[in-house]
């Protein structure tokens, strides 16, 4: 074993917790250290990260109650199926269609059931890739996973495209999480002051600053990362209730029959066509939730904090985000203002805490919460997309691969300032056209679930093999392709088996809605154009592929021979 690995310090403090102590060995390895060795790889970046920040981390990029706000947007069309609050029934022949990201979902019981559906099946999927993260935590995740995973013949080549689909994915979620706040905290302005134009160039302003934000506390204050990422859990659920309690209690409320009002808004031929369609748009509030797979080379106990931290995330993220769902939707108050509203201000929900609280500063402190906390969103994108790239060019999976690893820090400097590149880049497209830009936001569920369903599918492909994946055993040397063992956290058994096919029963579901228009006919500006830059980013993978890739990314590398 390579001699340094036996003598240089550790950046985990074992001696102040016996629990990590028991796992070092002989050597001086602990447990993470030789669950990296295992995959092949040497230790660099420091495990500054436990559980509950670990956690933290999770949460605050899913964001899924403030998520759930900007995204749930009323429209009209007084042709289609009528919901308003009872006491305004008698007044107003209006229907409400829930949009999520410009997605029609078939009214509110589409948006409702749409979002559960949702739930479920993320839920499933990220159980599936806690296993897989359980057996090799590493910040590559799904791209080492597939090279793990695949036939010989096609293993290269997959693990390649999966991992443009990745690095595409997180470098769109990373520019789209900058932009949506840059545009929600314009709302809050405008809401304060009437006179306020606002405008594209001011868009992109707030999304250079929101990033600036961004790299200063994954670089300059980059030990403080983890602490930061624990208190803003603290805040994130804190500030749930603080929005929660004055809607709910202050605002004219509806009746349950938001549960079964179905609208087909996008001019569809069935009220089912339309529900499918719309299926995917609840998919913006609960995307990242990998974010923790790609920290995993800083997280104390990968294998089993990152599993936990995962589900544990999409489990209370899944709860609030709900509740705040039915909440908002409950609590509209009278439709035609908040139509009007939508149309001014952008996010309607700023109007329904300006008449539910009564007061227009009230609900400005209101917005800037779900602003702040939207800010550290784009913190925990920063970090997961730049350390994804960064392992990727380790693997020499990127072009000019050689200038984005800096060995003499334990910081993804040079990744970090390339994410941040790509996303400012980005943003100068707001400025031609900000249709185009949303294509840029639907990247990122076409990429990230083009790469869940890849792993899902290679998994469940694995496990119907025989013999099979061994079982867990914490003392084999090295974890590849031909000695496939499971982590420590897993589901046994047929529990596995049908989980792992619902998994993928449900990527290919919302894989293949993803890319439909959300309505018809179909005009330039309601295009879904994400199957061009998909499609475009799948191209351009092949093509390097076969003209440099193929020679320079022989799969992840062995960086320690045993």
């Amino acid at each position: 074993m390579d001699m340094e690995l036996q003598n240089r310090k550790h950046a985990t403090n074992i001696a102040s917790d016996t629990s990590l102590a028991e796992d070092v060995d002989e050597a001086g390895c602990t447990r993470d250290e030789r669950d990296l060795i295992r995959l092949g790889k040497k230790p660099v970046l420091k495990r500054n990260f436990g559980f509950m920040s670990i956690l933290g981390f999770s949460c605050t990029v899913l964001i899924t109650w403030e998520g759930m706000l900007m995204f749930v947007r009323p429209t009209s069309n007084a042709n289609t199926l009528k919901y308003q609050p009872r006491a305004l029934r008698s007044k107003r022949h209006t229907s409400l269609a829930s949009t999520i990201a410009d997605g029609s979902s078939g009214g509110p019981a589409g948006v409702i059931w749409g979002y559960i559906i949702v739930w479920i099946g993320t839920m499933s999927t990220f159980i599936v890739l806690s296993e897989l993260a359980s057996m090799a935590p590493i910040a590559a995740g799904q791209y080492h996973w597939v090279a793990m995973l695949a036939p010989d013949r096609s293993k290269r080549f997959l693990s390649y495209i999966t991992g443009w689909m990745t690095f595409a994915g997180w470098q769109a979620v990373t520019a789209s999480a900058a932009y949506l706040i840059g545009t929600l905290l314009q709302s809050v302005i405008l809401m304060t002051k009437s006179d306020y134009v606002p405008k594209p160039w001011q868009s992109m302003l707030f999304l250079w600053a929101i990033l600036a934000f961004a790299v200063v506390i994954n670089t300059v204050a980059s030990k403080t990362l983890a602490h930061f990422e624990g208190v803003i859990l603290v805040l994130h659920i804190l500030g749930f209730f603080a929005v929660l309690i004055p809607l709910v209690y202050l605002s004219p409320h509806g009746d349950t029959s938001l549960f079964t009002t179905f609208v087909n808004e996008g001019g569809w031929s069935s009220q089912g066509l339309s529900f499918m369609i719309g299926l995917p748009a609840s998919v913006f509030s609960l995307i990242g939730a990998d974010s923790a797979v790609h920290m995993s080379e800083e997280i104390k106990r990968a294998s089993i904090v990152v599993p936990r931290a995962m589900l544990s995330g999409l489990i209370l993220n899944g709860i609030l985000g709900f509740a705040m769902m039915i909440a908002y939707l409950f609590c509209l108050g009278n439709l035609d203002d908040v139509l009007n509203a939508q149309e001014t201000l952008g996010y309607s929900f700023l109007y329904v805490f300006q008449t539910g609280t009564g007061s227009t500063a009230g609900a400005a402190v209101m917005g800037l919460l779900v602003v702040a906390l939207g800010v550290c969103s784009t913190v925990g994108a920063l970090a997961s997309s730049s350390r994804m790239l960064w392992s990727f060019a380790r693997d020499r999976g990127v072009p000019l691969w050689r200038i984005w690893l800096d060995r003499r820090t334990s910081i993804p400097i040079y990744t970090i300032a390339f994410t941040t590149g790509v996303s400012v880049l980005l943003s100068l497209i707001i400025l031609g056209s900000g249709v185009a830009f949303n294509n840029i936001v639907n990247l990122s569920i076409a990429g990230l679930y083009s790469s869940y369903l890849i792993c899902c599918g290679l998994l469940l492909w694995r496990r119907l093999q025989s013999p099979g994946i061994k079982a867990y055993n914490p003392r084999i040397l090295r974890v590849g392709p031909d000695n496939l063992h499971w982590g420590p956290w897993r589901i046994p058994g047929i529990l596995g088996v049908l989980n792992n096919a619902f998994a993928c029963l449900y990527l290919f579901v919302l894989w293949f809605w993803a890319f439909w228009p959300p309505q018809t006919p179909v005009a330039p500006a309601t295009m879904n154009f994400s199957i061009l830059t998909f499609g475009a980013t799948v191209l351009f993978a092949v093509f390097w592929y076969l003209v440099d890739g193929r020679k320079s990314y022989q799969g992840p590398l062995i960086e320690i021979e045993l």
